[in-house]
């Protein structure tokens, strides 16, 4: 009998055919592509949207080879939130079963998303609004441009800033003062302000984007991946955690690491003075 391993319940997405978006990789597999891709209308989500990047999300834990994922915008806006008249306006009509069945949907994306083990880099540029703006923090990295304003409209439409995680979320990224000023308003914030309070890491010309957000992919793509899982998975559990609990979480975290390949491997290439090749276990 032949042996097995966990990697046999992995698969490869690199051919993945997306219905309600783009989905591209790199010739290796490592880096995928997310393209929202109704620019007409800036990028709204619908429904299937909404299930099928639910989906693939969950999905992705299950990859023998997508190590990091971007996502963008076409057409020079990165989402601009449910759209108004697949979704805006059939919820109207809903019964309290069918709404919160809805809520929950959309909770669940941003939750596949943090549970995902790959790096997420959301590449903004034009508008970033709603569930879009969502999107985009549920990432774990965000490049912007100068011409995005992002903005959690929830209010503008007569409902809570408490949508799909915001208000656990968003304070942890931008503060808790900032986090209130842009959910109870529902403004728009400009890349300057995004910059200065952390929601982006860098700002870019729009022309130069998707190829920096593809560098800083391939980057992540060609590190120590297992440890990089390791550390997204500890950023997501030790929101819930004293002091002592974290440094404990940590320490088991980092025993795990050092048993890895990529460990020895760092480690004989900085003795001879290579470049270690990590191989992400």
């Amino acid at each position: 009998m032949a042996e097995l391993s966990m990697q046999d319940h992995k698969h490869p997405f690199k051919d993945y055919v997306a219905r309600h978006f783009r989905w591209e990789c790199s010739d290796d597999g490592r880096v995928a592509t997310i393209t929202l891709n109704r620019p007409e209308k800036k990028n709204p989500l619908t429904f299937d949207s909404y299930a099928e990047l639910r989906d693939l999300f969950r999905g992705l834990a299950y990859a023998s080879d997508v190590r990091t994922v971007v996502i963008q915008g076409a057409g020079g806006n990165f989402c601009s939130g449910g759209d108004v008249f697949e979704i805006i306006e059939p919820l109207t009509k809903m019964s309290m079963p069918e709404l919160l069945a809805f809520t929950r949907m959309t909770g669940d994306l941003v939750k596949a998303m943090r549970r995902a083990p790959q790096p997420i880099i959301a590449a903004i540029d034009g508008i970033c609004a709603g569930a879009g703006a969502m999107v985009a923090l549920a990432a774990d990295f965000r490049l912007g441009t100068a011409e995005a304003k992002t903005a959690y409209l929830f209010t503008r439409v007569g409902l809570a800033g408490a949508d799909m995680g915001a208000c656990g979320l968003l304070p942890r990224v931008v503060g808790q003062g900032k986090a209130t000023d842009l959910l109870m308003t529902g403004r728009a914030m400009g890349a300057d302000e995004a910059l200065a309070c952390g929601f982006f890491s860098a700002v870019h010309a729009p022309a130069e984007l998707l190829g920096k957000a593809q560098t800083l992919a391939k980057t992540l793509a060609d590190g120590p991946w297992f440890a990089h899982t390791m550390t997204k998975t500890m950023l997501n559990q030790e929101w819930a955690m004293g002091i002592e609990e974290m440094i404990e979480s940590e320490a088991q975290a980092q025993a795990i690491c050092m048993v890895t390949g990529d460990f020895g491997r760092a480690f004989q290439a900085f003795a001879a003075k290579e470049k270690p090749k990590f191989q992400g276990c």
